[in-house]
């Protein structure tokens, strides 16, 4: 299927250098009227501040936006503490967090960080028991137990209960993960860096037919899409680098022709100029033609 006839939705990626003005930039989103922002989680760089408590901060200092990891560093934060975290930050903020996770890359970093080194059976084995626990945490139920190879939970209380129906969204690319997307996950959340668009048809049917085989709508399964580009005055200097028209005309054709229903801005240059570009003049020409292509 090439268009799932999702709501689109508009976000930001802010990445956590200390050094930048992140509440401030967070702030412009908020302002700007997007509707998501994502942080990247990578504990071990050192000049990034760390995601949870940077997500915290800017639930407190906005008033709409939602806040999520994109994606949270599955081996350096324990499932269950993780599923804590993300649903008491969706109390505090009123309903206004979902949860990006990933089974986690860059190995040799998450081990000098004290997490452990797995090989990629061992990462998809850990990322399919972390939805059980995080699932079974937010269900506010008692006496919680779970028995895997790498996470276990024995008789656990659980709470605070997420305040509005939280998502779970899988930063994925591998069979395995797709399939456990489509069968247990809210969302799909790849990078254009590595999921470009011309491969997005083979991965969305592996998403579709796990959801299929769980006797799920694939339609239910968000399609998430964090894009890197830059919007320019001048011409066209390739994909979503160019002029807001470009921009209107390829998001597009992502929703309606390559099934993506949220996108989540990775800019270069002035960061502010750029969100309120995005939010005020690509956002909605895109809505008013997916809107238009979708009544044909």
């Amino acid at each position: 299927m090439s268009d799932y006839g999702r709501a689109l939705e508009f976000g930001y990626f802010l990445v956590p250098n200390a050094s930048d003005p992140l509440l401030d930039t967070a702030r412009a989103a908020d302002r700007a009227g997007l509707d998501l922002i994502g942080v990247q989680d990578h504990p071990y760089q050192r000049r990034y501040v760390d995601t949870w408590t940077l997500l915290s901060m800017i639930a407190a200092v906005t008033e709409r936006v939602r806040v999520f990891p994109d994606v949270a560093n599955l081996p350096l934060r324990p499932p269950a503490v993780l599923a804590k975290a993300a649903a008491s930050l969706d109390v505090l903020s009123g309903g206004r967090a979902e949860l990006g996770l990933g089974a986690g890359g860059f190995s040799e970093a998450i081990e000098a960080f004290g997490g452990p080194r797995r090989s990629g059976k061992e990462a998809a084995g850990a990322l399919e028991e972390a939805v059980t626990v995080i699932r079974k945490v937010w269900s506010g139920e008692q006496n919680l137990r779970f028995d895997g190879d790498h996470y276990q939970l024995k008789g656990a209380k659980a709470g605070p209960v997420p305040a509005h129906r939280m998502e779970l969204w899988l930063g994925v690319r591998g069979p395995r993960g797709l399939a456990l997307t489509g069968r247990a996950a809210d969302g799909w959340l790849p990078s254009s860096a590595w999921a470009p668009p011309e491969r997005l048809p083979e991965l969305h049917a592996r998403i579709d037919e796990g959801a299929a085989a769980a006797g799920r709508d694939p339609a239910d399964v968000r399609r998430l899409y964090n894009i890197g580009g830059t919007i320019t005055g001048g011409a066209s200097d390739g994909f979503l680098h160019g002029p807001v028209s470009q921009w209107t005309d390829e998001l597009t054709d992502l929703a309606v022709g390559s099934g993506m229903d949220t996108f989540i801005l990775w800019a270069e240059g002035d960061q502010e100029t750029q969100i309120k570009r995005f939010a005020e003049e690509i956002a909605p020409a895109v809505r008013e033609q997916v809107a238009r292509e979708r009544g044909r």
